[in-house]
């Protein structure tokens, strides 16, 4: 698995890519996030989106950030530290342990502190998404108590 910058090259691929249907209350679509990361970055936050290869196949998508995005409600956690935005894998390359895999390039890219130092990576789910809940806590994530946007926010000690 490695992870690769959304380019010229492959946003068309990745903005194809859909989770299946029974998952697509949990995450935007990969346009909705690449549009986000866009606005984001023009205001001069960080995000940074992700197409994630499987040796040379497409397979799903991730955007991260560091810091915050200048929102009067965002938890606290948000500042000085990494967050994953979004991780999908897409619908037809689902049950194969790609989400484990994309998981730890995430993390050791997120470790190598491409941006600065940091205490923390953070994410944030839907308490109906059971999948990403099992899938984070299995890396280490934990509840802290904190609520983003109508989200569960888990964070892990780097």
């Amino acid at each position: 698995m490695r992870l690769e910058k959304i380019s010229q090259d492959n946003v068309w691929d990745v903005a194809k890519l859909k989770v299946s249907k029974d998952q697509e209350r949990f995450v935007a679509s990969n346009v909705e996030s690449i549009l986000e990361a866009f606005a984001v970055r023009e205001e001069g936050y960080v995000a940074l989106p992700f197409a994630l290869y499987e040796e040379d196949t497409l397979v799903g998508f991730c955007m991260l950030g560091y810091g915050g995005i200048g929102d009067d409600e965002e938890p606290e956690i948000v500042y000085g530290n990494y967050s994953i935005w979004r991780l999908m894998i897409g619908s037809s390359f689902q049950g194969k342990g790609l989400g484990k895999k994309a998981m730890e390039e995430i993390l050791k890219y997120v470790k190598s502190f491409p941006l600065g130092r940091a205490e923390y990576c953070w994410v944030s789910y839907d308490e109906e998404n059971v999948g990403a809940k099992k899938l984070y806590e299995n890396f280490g994530f934990y509840e802290n108590g904190d609520v983003d946007d109508g989200e569960i926010v888990a964070v892990l000690k780097l």
